[in-house]
């Protein structure tokens, strides 16, 4: 992958993973291998494949998002650079850096996506308003 077309940020993350006969495992040992300390997790199942998740950016917290099971596409926006990646493999996690618009498409049947994020929830620290959102990035970089 061309990392110089990425939105600013954003990194893929690969877990050691572990193959045989009984099937896939994959690990994050002691969280070593993570970008950022984990201070919360969740998990989205049974979105319809026409429904949209996301939507929103956050003022400060980061999230490592993984498909645990199937797949789906996010799209990350820093302002400059616009991303869409597919989402499928599960020892893969794609960072979204606090700041950056995020919204997750087009999931197939059974997807499990995993969200690691960097601080605990928190209604103030998001915005869902993209053209909103768009200002206050311009306002950054000036």
């Amino acid at each position: 992958m061309n990392e110089e077309l990425f939105p600013k940020g954003v990194e893929v993350v690969e877990l050691p993973h572990y193959v045989d006969s009984r099937g896939a495992l994959s690990v994050a040992d002691g969280f070593d291998s993570l970008p950022f300390d984990v201070k919360r997790l969740f998990w989205i199942t049974d979105v319809p494949c026409d429904a949209s998740r996301g939507g929103h950016a956050h003022w400060s917290c980061h999230e490592l998002v993984f498909a645990v099971a199937g797949s789906f596409e996010i799209t990350i926006d820093d302002g400059d650079v616009s991303r869409v990646f597919q989402v499928e493999d599960p020892h893969k996690g794609i960072v979204v850096p606090a700041g950056t618009w995020c919204e997750l498409n087009n999931f197939a049947p059974g997807t499990v996506c995993l969200v690691l994020a960097s601080e605990a929830y928190a209604p103030d620290g998001y915005v869902n308003d993209k053209t909103e959102w768009r200002k206050k990035i311009a306002t950054m970089k000036d």
